[in-house]
């Protein structure tokens, strides 16, 4: 009976999809670093909750603060609808 005739490991497929798990997760990891040092995160400024305020008492001040109810009922009217009161 004659011997089997091995071949190189790169031509069995099984060795390459055991070879692209962790490498496809390498990949992964490398464009996520990169995701997270090319961009800058953004700064909050000192006085960050006084802003919010002010935004609030202006809001309050304009009286546009509608219900709830009225208020998700008029974002879901169609464009160019005449309400009723």
């Amino acid at each position: 009976m004659p011997e089997p005739i091995s071949q190189p490991w790169w031509k069995y497929g099984h060795v390459w999809l055991v070879i692209s798990g962790p490498l496809v997760v390498v990949v992964a990891a490398v464009v996520t670093a990169w995701i997270a040092f090319s961009q800058q995160d953004p700064v909050l400024a000192q006085d960050y909750y006084r802003q919010g305020v002010n935004i609030n008492k202006t809001l309050a001040a304009q009286g546009s603060l509608a219900p709830a109810m009225q208020g998700r009922n008029h974002a879901a009217t169609p464009a160019g609808a005449v309400l009723q009161k």
